[in-house]
């Protein structure tokens, strides 16, 4: 089960640890400590009751230092039922793709397939087309995952072939520059840029941009280890420098990685015993484009198709003038907007939020240019993407000091929301043409997603739909549930500055302990 979290967890086993300056090391580390799920106990009589349970819960001792802030509110009466620091800003690390979601459905609709385009100026003569071929991404971040986009290089170079073309006398030049941003989000930090949860955001993006290297041992004691590349693309574009050598059986493996930031190169060191089993690590791919642009290359020469010239990129800032008045040649889209959100809530997956929300601001924008009045200035298009959330946020009836939201994904550190901003989102969420989609869309305790193996056994099960966010001393939940009464509530629960103590139950057992009680709630709002 893919990890909710938008850092690495504290401790990992046999996976990638960065430590200051992107050191990689992947040292065996001792399991976690997690203590017994409590059997469910009766749920609260009546809303006093929950009151009681919920204050002696959060009011521990073990919490003296931590922030708890939960807001509970009634879809059915609007009725407040809860709220503890309704108003306090805090973290809400992957709860805040819920606002990126909302502003998804709102500037593009849950119907919208982001396209990725083949371009070119002149129509081709006689098989032969003359200028340089454009890949064009407008931010799908499902290339090579997902079974419409699995074989997106050679959709392009059939419908590409079915024109005639045989032969491409120019440079086939792979263009992310849709996005006028940033390849990381705003606050997000350069500790994190290596791994495979910070992959750099791209409007060509390919394989989730990230790159699987599996380590083994060499055949002998003293021999080099082996790495191996997937995609190879990907690995081929990656210059590796390997100095990692294989040691006597049963040592101590101490496998180091490391990519300095805004260079390609890997080092590998350190050693890996002989006959231990091959470790995988999942690590970002630092140019996604020019990966995009390889397997599109590969894809040509599968379907007859020559090219004559080289294999170029162009990134913001830098413009590609052969895309001024050129024309889509071949094109594949991606699953509707939805399925995007389904996948990326379910599985909290990064890349998948931080693209929609720069893809919201790519529309946004091609708005406010087309009004009688366009703004001035230059700003980025992770800016206009937040600025239209503000907007939305503001029609919602949610100040802006409730709710201060920097990134798609909620990896900054600098963002922060309320409790009750939250609740008010789900609120608002709850009552669109989308909303049965959306809670669909959200992991379900017990069945699936980041909360599939969570509050299992209890009455939260297959009933509580809800975001998950977790970052070190960071841990949140955030959707929907139907009490004991048949009533229909939206919760946001958010801990914050709180590290379990030796013996103490996890921290996401503590906050899912309060979803368990508004489930088994026997009472209902008025």
């Amino acid at each position: 089960m893919p990890l909710d979290t938008t850092r690495l967890p504290r401790r990992l086993p046999a996976t990638l640890a960065l430590l200051p300056l992107l050191f990689a090391t992947a040292c065996a580390a001792a399991p976690r400590h997690r203590a017994p799920t409590p059997h469910a106990a009766p749920g609260p009589a009546n809303l006093a009751a929950l009151a009681e349970q919920v204050d002696g819960h959060i009011g521990q001792p073990r919490f003296a230092g931590a922030d708890w802030g939960i807001e509970v509110v009634s879809l059915d009466t609007g009725s407040t039922l809860y709220a503890h620091q309704p108003q306090h800003l805090q973290q809400p690390a992957s709860t805040a793709k819920l606002f990126t979601a909302a502003l998804a459905l709102s500037e593009l609709g849950p119907d919208y397939r982001i396209p990725t385009q083949l371009l070119a100026a002149d129509a081709p003569v006689h098989g032969r087309l003359d200028g340089p071929l454009i890949l064009y991404g407008m931010g799908d971040p499902t290339l090579g995952i997902v079974t419409a986009t699995q074989d997106w290089a050679d959709q392009l170079a059939t419908q590409l072939a079915a024109r005639g073309v045989h032969r491409v006398h120019g440079d086939l030049i792979a263009d992310d520059t849709y996005f006028a941003s940033p390849a990381m989000g705003t606050g997000w930090e350069a500790i994190d840029l290596q791994s495979w949860f910070a992959v750099p955001s791209s409007a060509l993006s390919v394989q989730e941009n990230q790159l699987e290297l599996d380590v083994a041992p060499g055949a002998t004691a003293g021999a080099p280890a082996r790495l191996e590349g997937t995609p190879a693309a990907a690995m081929a574009l990656m210059p590796v420098v390997n100095q990692l050598i294989t040691s006597a059986p049963r040592t101590r493996n101490d496998i180091n990685l490391y990519r300095a930031p805004g260079t390609d190169t890997l080092y590998a060191f350190g050693n890996i015993a002989q006959r231990s089993p091959t470790q995988t690590f999942r690590l970002a791919v630092g140019e996604p484009s020019r990966q995009a642009g390889a397997e599109l290359l590969e894809a040509l020469t599968r379907h007859g198709i020559q090219l004559d010239g080289q294999l170029k990129t162009v990134h913001w800032p830098a413009e590609n003038p052969a895309r001024v008045g050129a024309n889509v040649l071949a094109q594949v889209q991606s699953p509707p907007l939805i399925e995007i959100l389904r996948d990326g809530l379910k599985r909290s997956q990064n890349l998948y939020l931080q693209n929609l929300l720069l893809a919201s601001g790519a529309r946004a924008q091609a708005d406010a240019l087309q009004s009688p009045t366009p703004p001035p200035g230059f700003i980025t298009t992770e800016s206009w993407g937040i600025k239209a959330l503000r907007q939305l946020l503001d029609r919602i009836g949610i100040a802006p000091s409730a709710s201060l939201i920097e990134d798609g994904a909620g990896l900054s550190r600098r963002d922060l929301a309320t409790p009750e901003a939250m609740a008010r989102l789900l609120a608002f969420l709850a009552a669109q043409p989308y909303a049965d989609a959306l809670r669909e869309a959200l992991p379900i305790a017990g069945v699936d997603g980041t909360l599939g193996g969570r509050m299992r056994n209890t009455p939260a099960a297959n009933n509580v739909h809800a975001k998950t966010g977790s970052m070190a001393y960071v841990h949140c939940l955030a959707g929907y549930v139907t009490s004991a009464a048949g009533e229909r509530l939206a919760f946001a629960i958010m801990l914050d500055n709180y590290d379990a103590p030796a013996g103490a139950p996890s921290a996401s057992q503590d906050v899912d302990a309060v979803a368990v009680m508004l489930a088994g709630l026997r009472e209902r709002s008025h």
